[in-house]
């Protein structure tokens, strides 16, 4: 993570304590200075202060005072059986329905676990679903006449 402005000055701080309680020397302390303001880094920070008491200090967490309602909410997970049935069901105007059957598959499985997980991406397994049965009607449909018209003949 990129040391900010204010990391940089708590790394400071923490080498001035340690300059003032006489861990360190006026040339060590100089050193150690310049080594912050040059670092880009929170590690790098952490490792110029490491062996001194207070170490390198805590990042504050989120703040208290902020009410729940401001704070972001989670978004549930994405099934992934969901997206491998849409994905599926799209693929198969590509492969003359040859991923239909994986689509259908997906698409029931994937809407069995939304409704026990709590899961998003009910759209997108209905949308498989649909373009999977479509496929598979459409081909079942092709090979019934094709016999049809082979039995007439």
């Amino acid at each position: 993570m990129l040391a900010s402005h204010a990391d940089r000055e708590r790394a400071v701080d923490v080498l001035r304590a340690g300059f003032t309680e006489g861990r360190l020397d006026k040339d060590e302390f100089d050193r150690r200075v310049s080594r912050v303001y040059a670092a880009r880094t929170v590690g790098e920070l952490a490792l110029v202060v490491a062996d001194l008491p207070q170490g390198p200090a805590p990042h504050p967490g989120p703040v208290a005072a902020v009410p729940q309602v401001f704070l972001a909410t989670p978004r549930p997970a994405q099934n992934g059986r969901a997206v491998g049935s849409a994905v599926c069901g799209l693929l198969c105007l590509l492969t003359a329905g040859l991923t239909g059957i994986p689509a259908v598959v997906l698409g029931h499985t994937a809407r069995a676990e939304i409704r026990r997980t709590g899961e998003d991406g009910d759209a997108l397994a209905l949308t498989g679903l649909v373009l999977g049965w479509l496929s598979v009607g459409g081909w079942a449909l092709f090979w019934l006449l094709l016999i049809a018209v082979d039995v007439l003949d």
